[in-house]
């Protein structure tokens, strides 16, 4: 006898949705890290709600990228790096894994810090022996035989978390739909403009779309369950947007009337005010290193990974090789924290607006193999996906133009 989904428990049902979403809320958590938190926070308490459309058309390209890469993914036989290699030779595939590897990097000591500095406060300790701790304990991750399942597990109740809160805290303040709405004109106030970069930088992370096809290949998911695959890279991407608007209109509804310009992570607690009073900052606290340890590892498995395969040393969570190079972008991040001792949040911005120079290279890597017919067969590019992506890219290159200018010439 069949059972229809309706006949099905509810617990099972929820089971069969976290395994299609799986790989989609482990790129959302990896890309929502402490420097998205920081740049939704700051444009909410200094230019109230005038960057929702900014979230909006991020997540827009977000959703086509990651799309592609989960399609690419299920369809080619080789990791995406190595069919690279194969159609454009060691040398392409190797400035890439390299170039992707650093990004990772250069993000891992804000991720470090951000996990260490919410106990570090929450218990009033140095920060030093939890950056240790909070390393070591994501290595430790890396010897167990399910680590993909307990990565996935992790990242979901960390990133449902930071999402109930920030929903719950927007519903006790009620913000007025006409407030909102003029979110959605599109416009630059004066003095936003890095933070605007930086903003899209962390919403339309095309890097991360790059290893979602690494993540649905890990999953095993073939031809058959290419739907399955584009509806969770999807759902990932819209779970990743609305987190970033609640707390942008958080921050627009509490920060911006009070005049607080956000410079602390005790600045941007005061969000969750409405929800849990004076413990707002304890709570937030909480949420913070649910986005930075979710990110920290995300994060290292990503460079690690993309680093691994690049130089042929394995494209498999349990390959040696592969765990080495994320334990060394873990090592990395550890020691630049510990070297600086703290990172102020103007370089946590930095960091994320830096991506935007490599970006345009992954992005177009992604474009170029979607449409190989070879490679891809009926599942390539069609017209529309083609329009949609290649707006992306010059939304990316408008973007490297602007913070090349903004960085170095003005």
């Amino acid at each position: 006898m069949n059972t229809t989904t309706e006949q099905l428990p509810l617990s099972k049902r929820i089971k069969d949705i976290f395994k299609y979403v799986g790989p989609g809320i482990i790129t959302a958590a990896l890309v929502f890290g402490p420097g998205s938190l920081t740049i939704t926070s700051k444009l909410g308490s200094l230019f109230a709600f005038q960057h929702i459309w900014v979230i909006c058309l991020a997540i827009f390209f977000m959703a086509v990228f990651t799309e592609m890469g989960a399609r690419i993914g299920v369809v080619t036989n080789d990791s995406l790096l190595q069919t690279i290699k194969t159609k454009w030779g060691k040398a392409t595939s190797i400035g890439l894994g390299i170039g992707i590897f650093a990004i990772t990097a250069s993000f891992q000591a804000g991720n470090t810090i951000g996990a260490s500095l919410a106990f570090a406060e929450l218990f009033h300790t140095s920060i030093e022996p939890w950056l240790v701790s909070f390393t070591l304990l994501g290595i430790s991750l890396l010897f167990y035989r399910s680590f993909y399942q307990i990565l996935e597990k992790l990242m979901i109740a960390l990133v449902g978390l930071m999402l109930l809160s920030f929903l719950i805290t927007l519903i006790l303040i009620q913000p007025k739909l006409s407030s909102l709405g003029s979110g959605l004109l599109p416009s630059i106030p004066a003095g936003s403009e890095v933070l605007t970069i930086a903003l899209v930088a962390s919403s339309f992370s095309v890097v991360g779309a790059f290893y979602q096809s690494y993540l649905v290949k890990e999953k095993q998911w073939k031809i058959g369950q290419i739907y399955q695959a584009k509806k969770e890279a999807v759902a990932g991407v819209m779970i990743l947007g609305t987190i970033s608007l609640f707390i942008l209109i958080n921050a627009a509804s509490i920060l911006f009337p009070r005049g607080i310009n956000v410079s602390s992570a005790t600045d941007m607690g005061l969000a969750l005010e409405p929800l849990y009073g004076s413990t707002a900052t304890l709570i937030f606290m909480l949420g913070l290193f649910g986005a930075s340890f979710s990110s920290l590892i995300g994060n290292a498995t990503i460079g690690g990974s993309l680093v691994s395969d690049a130089f042929s040393l394995g494209n498999e969570l349990r390959s040696p090789g592969l765990r080495a190079m994320i334990v060394l972008v873990m090592i990395i991040g550890a020691s630049i924290a510990l070297i600086f001792g703290s990172l102020p949040l103007e370089l946590i911005i930095f960091a994320q607006a830096i991506t935007i120079i490599i970006a345009p290279l992954v992005g177009l890597a992604l474009l170029l193999i979607a449409n190989d017919t070879q490679l891809m067969g009926t599942h390539k590019n069609t017209f529309a996906q083609n329009l949609k992506s290649i707006l992306g890219l010059v939304l990316l290159l408008c973007l490297s133009g602007s913070q090349l200018y903004f960085q170095f010439i003005q």
